[in-house]
């Protein structure tokens, strides 16, 4: 399967990468490079353990607005980064809900949570309530939630295909999810610098106005998503009706800021052009 934009991960300064779109119903559009290897995902692990949270949610192992994390924070604090705990430590750095601190720890206080809550541990429940079902067979977790996930653009694009029209959730809660949580709260993007607003929903980043961005310029407000600084991302731009995922093993830096909007714009006008 081909899409002419696709190739131009060919030019990036990367030993590896692959690539995948996938549209609203879950059809791909195309691949590029090496979709079957297991690349890490840094952060891009998020999407994929916050959505697991939202199954747990739904089986009412935990609600959304219990109690988790520090003094007034809850399972929904966690998921939208505004818990108050700092960057990569259990540590409070604001009140719940009046920062968006970027979070780490958060996510690993998250993970704790729901494994205490379903007495299983984390990386066996993402197994059982995602990965699984949706044949994510190359994907795995061992160790932090917030980042050490290991997968492949073919795995990635089955998850892209379920968060446009999911299977494993009621698409409310989907919707839910890439809405703005807190809205208003300015934060620290990493590698972007403060943004006003930093916008989140439940474990995905929503684009709306930032500036500059690591999608692209064509991208619609309403895209959303995550970056890994491993040299990873995955968009959904439902404006677009597609998704797009590319893995590579180099890790994010100024490159990454320059190739991959551009790439990202040469996809979103070949949909348009292909609509």
């Amino acid at each position: 399967m081909s899409m002419e934009s696709l190739a131009l991960i060919e030019n990036w300064p990367v030993p590896t990468a692959a690539a995948a779109v996938v549209r609203a119903d879950g059809t791909v559009a195309g691949t590029r490079g090496a979709t079957g290897h297991r690349f890490p995902l840094a952060s891009v692990t998020k999407p994929l353990a916050a959505y697991a949270v939202l199954v747990a949610y739904e089986e009412g192992a935990v609600e959304l607005d219990e109690p988790a994390g520090p003094p007034g924070s809850t399972v929904r604090h966690l998921l939208a980064h505004t818990s108050g705990l700092a960057f990569d430590e259990q540590r409070v750095t604001a009140e719940p809900g009046t920062r968006r601190v970027y979070s780490n720890a958060g996510f690993e206080v998250l993970a704790d949570h729901v494994a205490k809550a379903a007495d299983i541990p984390f990386g066996e429940y993402l197994r059982q309530a995602v990965l699984e079902p949706l044949g994510m067979t190359a994907t795995s977790l061992e160790g932090s939630a917030a980042k050490d996930a290991v997968s492949t653009a073919g795995d990635l694009a089955r998850f892209a295909a379920e968060v446009q029209a999911p299977r494993l959730l009621d698409p409310r809660t989907v919707l839910e999810a890439m809405t703005v949580v807190h809205p208003g709260l300015d934060g620290l993007l990493p590698g972007y610098g403060r943004q006003r607003p930093n916008d989140w929903g439940l474990g995905f980043e929503i684009r709306d106005g930032k500036s500059p961005h690591w999608t692209g310029s064509a991208s619609s407000p309403r895209t959303f998503g995550h970056f890994g600084q491993s040299g990873t991302f995955l968009w959904v731009d439902p404006d677009a009706g597609a998704a797009c995922v590319a893995l590579t093993d180099r890790p994010f830096g100024p490159w990454a800021a320059e190739v991959w909007p551009v790439f990202t714009d040469a996809v979103l006008a070949e949909l348009r052009r292909a609509a």
